[in-house]
């Protein structure tokens, strides 16, 4: 295995493990490695730290790889020809492989996070309709509640005796009219929670855009993005216009086009106490497609507790569209008992179907 070989399979590896390491950031390490070339392991663990991590919770997953592939192991140095941006200084040497080439789409390591590689198409004319009619026939979908405050009303279960006081006031005391009040019904909280990992990338766009609408239309709405880590993601998608609210989503979701971690981060998100509030008697949309990596088990009980907290979880996946799709994948068949309804959408069209079927 050559210098490079070795290298592109520690990045490799990264990402198997769930670490979503951007383009740009892989590039950032090839550089450094050609620019100030390690003089022991313990160099090259700080230029890869530095470069490829973000976070305590990233280190956590990097420490393990990097010791598996450099602990013991003869040190890897890249050749010249090896180095990263020769074509971007004007380069023409033959030999010299463009950056990209071992991290081009889908070789299991393209993971940007920057806003050219994430960048999301405007919205068409059509879709513009579709989100038109989701905006009409959302709100009368979401479940209701009976509000703890009483306004008036004709018809109610209790008098409004200040209303009535006051209009005996005008009529020298005279009671004229029954005044009545009664708790309206309200929309119940909803909660959205979207796979953003790289098996979703083709659907995630009009998962967020299906997002955006309901942060617009609904009384309380929160939503969360997860590939690898956890992200708050509603103050983003307030914005009025769709495209606008999508565009500002590129410098917060770091995640994107990564790496599968369904359990933990709805641990994560479990484990927050103010977070953990937003789903207390929701309606909870999980929109993924719960093709976990490694141990189901962290992803089963946080479904489980959602589930008991929630009013209703629902579970919207692209591949339940197929007619023939059984929920038997690892991930899905542990938590498919605890989901009140798993339904296919795959897009805003089989998404304003679906609500014609009732959350």
């Amino acid at each position: 295995m050559t210098a490079a070989d070795h290298l592109y399979g520690f990045l490799a590896a990264l990402r198997e493990e769930g670490l979503a390491v951007p383009v740009v950031r892989k590039r950032d390490f090839l550089t450094a490695l050609t620019a100030v070339p390690p003089r022991d392991v313990r160099h090259l663990y700080w230029l890869a730290h530095a470069t490829l991590t973000t976070s305590v919770d990233d280190t956590e997953i990097f420490d393990p790889v990097f010791e598996h592939w450099f602990a013991g192991r003869g040190l890897p140095v890249a050749a010249e020809t090896d180095a990263p941006g020769e074509e971007e200084r004007g380069g023409d040497a033959p030999d010299a492989a463009p950056p990209d080439e071992a991290l081009r789409e889908g070789d299991g390591l393209a993971a940007s996070t920057s806003t050219a590689d994430r960048a999301f198409a405007a919205t068409a004319l059509t879709e513009h309709q579709l989100l038109l009619r989701l905006r009409r026939d959302l709100p009368p979908a979401i479940p209701t509640i009976r509000s703890r405050r009483r306004q008036p009303a004709r018809r109610g279960d209790r008098l409004d005796v200040r209303r009535i006081h006051r209009d005996a006031r005008r009529t020298g005391g005279e009671l004229v009219h029954l005044r009545r009040r009664r708790p309206p019904q309200r929309q119940r909280p909803v909660l959205v929670l979207i796979d953003v990992s790289g098996s979703m990338k083709q659907h995630s766009r009009d998962y967020l855009r299906f997002a955006h609408t309901v942060v617009a239309t609904c009384d309380r709405a929160e939503v969360f993005t997860f590939g690898t880590r956890l992200t708050h993601v509603t103050p983003a998608l307030r914005k009025r216009d769709v495209d606008a609210a999508l565009s500002a989503l590129a410098d917060v979701v770091r995640d994107a086009d990564g790496g599968t971690r369904i359990g933990p981060s709805l641990r994560q998100f479990l484990g927050n106490a103010r977070q953990l509030r937003m789903a207390r008697g929701a309606l909870v949309l999980v929109l993924s497609d719960g093709l976990e990596r490694g141990d189901c088990e962290p992803l089963t009980r946080a479904v489980a507790r959602l589930s008991l907290l929630s009013h209703r979880l629902v579970w919207w996946s692209p591949l339940a569209c197929d007619p023939a799709y059984r929920p038997v994948t690892r991930g899905m068949s542990a938590v498919v008992r605890h989901v009140h309804t798993l339904a296919g959408v795959r897009d805003l069209e089989t998404a304003w179907q679906q609500l014609g079927n009732g959350l």
